[in-house]
């Protein structure tokens, strides 16, 4: 049993771990898997090729993957002035910015899972283009990359996407993780997510995949059950600074982790994904490293980790579950796909 806090270095905060309130009784809402087969194409999907947007644009017949600007966009270029607050206390200002959508495939019934080592190479390398082509904006301060994947986590479309939010601020976490980064490299010399990985490795507990260019692991200060760390071993701002070798290596590892996630209870594995990137303001992020997060909702096949008293109202997190334990469970799992063993 795990009943302890443990320190996460980047978000510089506590994280309770509370193992054995894993299997308290539970008489709340519960989950029902209602997974039915997907077909490839749908007539009223709006990211499928051919179709027409509720800005009454058409998809081009596309083959691979498609990029468009977002039709209900959280920030634009043309959003209206802002008033100004009565408030001194308070301040505001035009919500500019791009919003896209990266459609992974022309089909819909696949899932970031399911596309192959090659094409996932091919969507990072899109990932790397249009940060770079975002971030070099004047306007844009951080380039926010990151996938909805399934109803537990209110996605509004099940066709394989995901969305970019180019902004004139840089996004929260972000922000801190930036600057803890940046002093901890300054007051050791030291990077401090190398730390985390030489921590990883020595400890090898929580490794789920691992190469020459890449690794993949639950970290010791997990907060969700099943969450992932997917990183380059060297050193990147961003996704667009990896290398052809790189980039092939880091597919490899996070097709494998998206496999495992699939194969614990045979079905579309949840979650939120996020690139964690460098700012793009043009300031000193030589010690920030690039890296990819998954964040599932659910604890137990039909039951979310919900976030109440303590992530909501106290601010920190309370993990019901070990994050040892739950990368033994992932660890066991075949790389194979379940539904290619059916």
């Amino acid at each position: 049993m795990t009943w302890e806090e443990r320190w996460h270095p980047l978000r510089e905060e506590w994280i309770i771990i509370a193992a054995h309130r894993q299997n308290r009784p539970w008489i709340g809402e519960m989950l029902e898997n209602t997974e039915d087969k997907i077909p490839e194409y749908i007539e009223d999907c709006y990211l499928c090729p051919r179709n027409t947007r509720v800005s009454g644009k058409t998809n081009p017949d596309y083959e691979q993957i498609f990029v468009f600007d977002n039709d209900h966009p959280n920030a634009s270029f043309d959003a209206p002035k802002a008033e100004t607050p009565k408030a001194e206390i308070y301040r505001s200002k035009p919500a500019y910015g791009i919003s896209r959508v990266v459609c992974y495939s022309p089909r819909h019934n696949l899932t970031l899972t399911e596309l192959k080592v090659e094409e996932i190479v091919n969507l990072l390398k899109t990932w790397g283009e249009q940060y770079k082509d975002l971030g070099s904006l004047d306007e844009i301060k951080h380039v926010l990359i990151f996938e909805n994947k399934g109803e537990a986590v209110g996605v509004s479309n099940p066709h394989p996407h995901c969305q970019i939010y180019a902004n004139n601020f840089v996004f929260k976490t972000i922000e801190n993780e930036a600057r803890s980064s940046q002093e901890h490299f300054e007051s050791t010399g030291k990077i401090l997510f190398q730390e985390i990985i030489e921590a990883e490795i020595e400890d090898g507990k929580r490794i789920l995949a691992e190469n020459e260019n890449a690794i993949a692991f639950l970290p010791y200060f997990a907060r969700y059950a099943y969450e992932v760390y997917v990183a380059p071993k060297k050193t990147h701002q961003s996704i667009a600074d990896l290398d052809e070798s790189e980039l092939l290596g880091f597919a490899k590892v996070l097709k494998t982790v998206l496999i495992k996630y699939d194969n614990l209870w045979q079905m579309a594995f949840p979650y939120v994904m996020v690139l964690h990137q460098a700012p793009t303001d043009d300031g000193d992020y030589s010690a920030f490293h690039f890296h990819i997060e998954f964040h599932p909702p659910l604890r137990k096949p039909n039951l979310l980790k919900y976030l109440a008293g303590p992530e909501i109202g106290g601010g920190n997190f309370l993990s019901d579950t070990s994050p040892e334990e739950k990368a033994k469970e992932l660890q066991r799992l075949s790389e194979i796909h379940y539904k290619q063993t059916v």
